[in-house]
């Protein structure tokens, strides 16, 4: 017999859930850590909860965002987070309970998430549309020939100094970069959260600033028999100038006592443009910010196209069954129309991967070469897919 109940929860009850979630995800840290860390975001969020009777055994959390898309347009998105179910209560049914909660119909056409494990997310019709690229590389390099780099323009500036200036310079980034998100205060307290631990051996948090960008990184300093060999972890770099990222990259590089960098980029990052050899910067590819289209009539029309069209799709949506069915997708001068249709289908795919296409990284002309989008009109999978390409690779910085 089913005696769960999902509901809205307190900000005291989310506060409380804290250190299940910690457990859920293997998180090794103290709770005033964690719950310090997510304390910000309990309001304006909406704060689920699952019950077996009086007790607490699975959490959500769907943060009100605004994700910019093709065309610069800021569009709000439910950012879903802190998705968890107590390990005695699995397999019962509770994170599809709680999924169904996040997605109403009557809230954010949009929705996004960063998935532990996608293939639990795919089945919720969230689809990968960002990606990042995890680079590792030496320090000590220098730049191709061509490249000009004045590094004496960074400074690095204490916590409380260097906070409101960065934040005024991701704010010009986001307004352009498709992928980004807006951020509230509480979003800045969790993406530069510090513990007071040690982590990992590694220093807190330090702020290199630019006129035109930052990076946030933490060192480690290591040692050997043939002296130092200190790394360095990029937290987040942000450059709103071709010049602001050569300058930042050239002052990261030459940091003393460092010998290795890592750092999670875009997959069109310039970083490794800027070497003599782009083989020097090892590179890892990896899924990021996952996409879903709560109502797609609503969803579609409002980021911009590259190029004109005219099709008739026909969805899979077994999660958001009022996304099933056929649509007559029209776009001219970049503005797309949404349709309901009887007509024939010019194409065929799942709600999953249109929302991968959303941003314009994922291609539908390469998911249709895997079997996924089922072509019924010659050339209409190419169409479509040109259709929301993205100037640049899209873009998320922030796992949330």
């Amino acid at each position: 017999m089913d005696t769960y109940t999902v509901r809205e929860l307190t900000p005291e009850e989310m506060v409380a859930a804290s250190p299940m979630v910690a457990r859920a995800f293997l998180v090794d840290g103290s709770e005033d850590d964690i719950t310090a860390r997510g304390a910000g975001l309990l309001a304006g969020s909406v704060n689920l909860g699952a019950f077996a009777q009086e007790q607490q055994v699975g959490t959500a959390q769907v943060q009100a965002r605004s994700l910019c898309v093709p065309g610069g347009a800021s569009v709000p998105v439910g950012a879903v987070t802190a998705v968890a179910v107590a390990s005695d209560h699995r397999r019962r049914g509770l994170l599809t309970r709680l999924m169904r909660a996040a997605l109403p119909r009557s809230g954010p056409v949009v929705s996004a998430l960063w998935a532990s494990e996608a293939a639990i997310y795919g089945r919720f019709g969230y689809g990968v549309a960002t990606e990042l690229t995890r680079y590792t590389l030496p320090t000590r390099i220098a730049f191709r020939p061509g490249v000009t780099a004045d590094s004496s323009l960074v400074r690095e500036l204490p916590r409380d100094e260097a906070i409101p200036v960065i934040r005024a310079l991701y704010e010009r980034y986001a307004e352009h970069r498709v992928g980004a998100l807006t951020r509230t205060d509480g979003n800045w307290d969790h993406h530069l959260f510090d513990s007071t631990r040690v982590q990992a051996g590694r220093s807190p948090l330090r702020f290199a600033v630019h006129p035109a960008g930052y990076a946030t990184y933490r060192a480690k300093p290591v040692w050997n028999d043939t002296g130092p060999q200190g790394q360095l972890d990029v937290h987040e770099f942000i450059a709103t100038t071709p010049q602001a990222t050569a300058d930042l990259w050239r002052y990261l590089l030459d940091i003393d006592l460092v010998r290795t960098i890592h750092y999670d980029g875009d997959p069109d990052d310039p970083l490794a443009l800027l070497l003599p050899d782009t083989r020097v910067a090892l590179r890892k590819r990896l899924p990021a910010l996952h996409i879903r289209l709560v109502d797609v009539a609503a969803a579609l029309p409002l980021r911009r196209y590259l190029t004109p069209i005219d099709v008739v799709v026909e969805l899979e949506d077994p999660f958001c069954p009022w996304n099933t069915g056929r649509w007559h997708l029209s776009a001219n001068s970049g503005q797309m129309t949404v349709a309901s249709t009887e007509a024939v289908p010019d194409l065929e795919l799942d709600i999953r991967d249109l929302g991968a296409a959303y941003l314009g990284g994922t291609r539908l002309s390469a998911l249709a070469a895997a079997g996924l989008v089922r072509e019924h009109t010659t050339g209409a999978t190419t169409a479509l897919s040109n259709a929301m390409l993205a100037d640049r690779e899209p873009s998320c910085r922030e796992v949330f």
